[in-house]
């Protein structure tokens, strides 16, 4: 991976869960479990029925929240505070992981399709606090998810953000492609690459990718 891909990248923004952190703290898992119950609670259905429309909405509508809002009208705020209300026990400090996105020029941004909040407090977890610029959550796309084209535009105005001057690291293969077609470099970080022409560059090892890129 020649370095010079990445010369021109001011502006470095960062998905949160399964890219700052590695899949195996399995957060996530905590998380489905909590959004079925939402859905089972708020639609009074049973356990099947609510996991297959949590699966339908976030292939449908790319998150379980749009799907619920699109289809229920609910209010996004309660389900934000109830299901990112979790452990993060498993998470740990990652000092190498800080010390690459320091070392990072120019701005340095996450963007979640989680709330903020929730997005601090990985952060703080995973000892990245007071390294960004701004943390960004689906409240700040007005609701909208990735891979939504009008969820990067809403975020990237508000963050006066060139995308021709950036990069944008995902688990989601899907979550990359607008920011391609925006002018982004795209970076896929998962164990398994995918091959796709929206995607630039694979890693499984987020730190080790942003010490080779800074040579």
């Amino acid at each position: 991976m020649p370095a010079s891909d990445f010369s021109h990248v001011r502006a470095w923004v960062f998905d949160l869960d399964n890219t700052l952190y590695h899949p195996a703290a399995r957060l996530f898992d905590q998380i489905e479990v909590r959004m079925t119950a939402y859905v089972m609670t708020i639609l009074g259905v049973d356990h099947a029925e609510a996991n297959r429309l949590r699966v339908h909405y976030w292939e449908t509508h790319g998150t379980t929240l749009a799907g619920l809002m699109r289809e229920h009208q609910i209010d996004p705020a309660p389900y934000l505070d109830d299901v990112h209300d979790i452990s993060l026990d498993h998470l740990t400090p990652d000092p190498d992981l800080a010390a690459r996105i320091r070392s990072l020029p120019g701005r340095r941004i996450v963007y979640t399709n989680g709330c903020a909040p929730y997005a601090e407090r990985v952060l703080a977890a995973r000892g990245l606090s007071n390294l960004f610029d701004a943390v960004y959550g689906v409240e700040d796309a007005d609701f909208l998810p990735k891979p939504e084209a009008q969820a990067f535009d809403r975020i990237f105005a508000r963050d006066q953000l060139d995308p021709r001057e950036g990069a944008m690291f995902e688990d989601d293969p899907r979550n990359l492609s607008v920011p391609h077609a925006m002018g982004m470099k795209t970076v896929h970080v998962a164990d398994d690459p995918h091959a796709a022409d929206h995607i630039h560059h694979h890693t499984d090892n987020l730190s080790h990718f942003l010490n080779r890129l800074q040579g």
